[in-house]
């Protein structure tokens, strides 16, 4: 018999297939601020999956995800499935694939980069490894190979 552990949502996004021990970077880089929502968030950890062996899980009940949001989801979790949820069936169901280009949503690690000097110029990358994931800055040509660690 099938357990359900986190009960369905009837509208709202559901973020699902996160690797294991992935789903609370996903939480922050969505920036919920759990002091202010107004509705429900649940987070599986460690759930059982047939594809994966363990998964986490995440869904946002009144919420749609804008296209950055989903960009810097795939950073975290490339494979990721993203399903839009209304009047309790799936609307649309997205797979989280790494964005050719990232503009906006990962910073520069060099500090003498145009995109840091406080020049108006927002931060841009072109993805040049998906496996491992590197990203090559469009101003100074820096390769970024520590992704996590700089989403904006």
């Amino acid at each position: 018999m099938r357990e359900l552990k986190i009960t369905p949502i009837v509208k709202g996004t559901v973020i699902d297939h996160i690797p294991a021990g992935m789903g609370l970077k996903v939480l922050k880089v969505l920036g919920l601020d759990v002091q202010e929502i107004k509705y429900t968030v649940s987070l599986g950890i460690h759930v059982r999956s047939n594809k994966l062996g363990w998964k986490d899980i995440l869904k946002i009940e009144e919420r749609e995800l804008k296209k950055s949001e989903v960009d810097k989801i795939a950073l975290i979790a490339p494979g990721a499935t993203i399903s839009i949820i209304e009047k309790g069936e799936v609307k649309e169901k997205i797979k989280a694939s790494l964005p050719k280009r990232a503009k906006g949503i990962i910073k520069c690690p060099n500090p003498n980069c145009i995109s840091n000097t406080g020049e108006p110029v927002e931060h841009d990358f072109v993805l040049v490894s998906e496996k491992p994931v590197k990203y090559r800055c469009k101003y100074c040509e820096r390769i970024l190979d520590d992704v996590l660690k700089n989403i904006i």
